[in-house]
């Protein structure tokens, strides 16, 4: 049994990490100052004796002790919420990393950052490797949690140079599930949310742009593996089957029988065009690769906004 750090633990993912790591006997503390993460996510675990939910942000001190290894999970992941507050999504994401990575050498645990495929921007290689240096704006809209991301990873990989912490780095692509927030601005939760509402779903520029999605309980399962691995990375965890904006659309329109329809909208500013990762190498280091079909990860994550709508 190990006990483990979760800052950003009441978010989306963090959440079902949470979960994953009590089911398997640790013990887990949280760190969130509830910005965008929500005490409904953990409301399900509540009770669970191995859980200790406290209110702090990560741009702050930290002090504890009795830990085995830092997930690093804080900062706000979706354009609608790192965009509301940009200065304080980069302070988050360096002046966090930077607190956490103090942390983990005084107490000489591992530290699991969550990078994003965010750094790698527009790409310009498709499918993209974790070698790829990538194609981002740093001054755009998008820049304070793009070039963050890309800032804290720099942090990751000095403190492991300079002062041996066990880091690793996970690069997140699109992950969607239950428990997600219906307000977050992701593409599924838009899609879904609208659909139930009988609003039609927004489709931004022609809708060929691609993206790959892959269940929470895959991407937990890949966290996992690499934390318990020797792997610094970085590593890209992800699905690589890819689908177009208009072809996620038409499969959320006929699971919920929607007869909204479609409403265009203008593209926003540095948008990806495409995006799919390479796992080849979390395939081959980790063993990992996902397991959980589109339709059927569709089918559950609808069920679940059926009942909080």
């Amino acid at each position: 049994m190990k006990h483990w750090l979760i800052t950003g633990g009441a978010g989306f993912i963090g959440s079902h990490l949470c979960e994953a790591l009590l089911e398997r006997g640790d013990h887990v503390t949280v760190y969130d100052n509830f910005s965008t993460g929500a005490a409904f996510n953990l409301g399900r675990l509540r009770g669970e004796p191995g859980l200790t939910i406290q209110c702090h942000d990560v741009r702050n001190r930290m002090e504890i002790e009795g830990i085995d290894g830092i997930y690093n999970l804080a900062c706000p992941a979706s354009p609608v919420a790192y965009q509301k507050d940009p200065i304080g999504t980069t302070m988050t994401s360096v002046q966090g990393a930077y607190n956490v990575l103090k942390l983990a050498r005084l107490l000489d645990v591992p530290v699991l950052h969550t990078s994003t495929s965010e750094v790698y921007g527009d790409p310009l290689v498709h499918p993209q490797r974790e070698d790829y240096a990538g194609n981002v704006s740093c001054i755009g809209p998008r820049a304070c949690y793009d070039e963050g991301k890309r800032a804290a990873e720099s942090l990751m990989f000095d403190f492991h140079r300079l002062h041996g912490v066990q880091v690793r780095v996970a690069r997140i692509f699109n992950t969607y599930g239950p428990w997600m927030s219906k307000n977050d601005g992701r593409v599924v939760s838009n899609f879904i949310v609208q659909a139930l509402q009988g609003k039609p779903l927004t489709i931004y520029g022609d809708g060929q742009q691609t993206r790959s999605f892959c269940y929470v309980s895959d991407m937990v399962a890949g966290l996992m593996a690499l934390m318990d691995s020797d792997i610094t990375g970085p590593v890209n965890l992800g699905n690589p089957v890819e689908y177009t904006m208009q072809e996620l659309a038409a499969r959320i329109i006929k699971k919920t029988g929607s007869k909204a329809g479609i409403r265009i909208e203008p593209l926003p500013q540095d948008d990806p065009k495409q995006r799919r990762p390479d796992i080849g190498l979390a395939n081959s280091a980790l063993g990992w690769h996902p397991k959980v079909l589109l339709d059927n990860g569709l089918d559950a994550t609808i069920n679940h906004f059926r009942a909080v709508i």
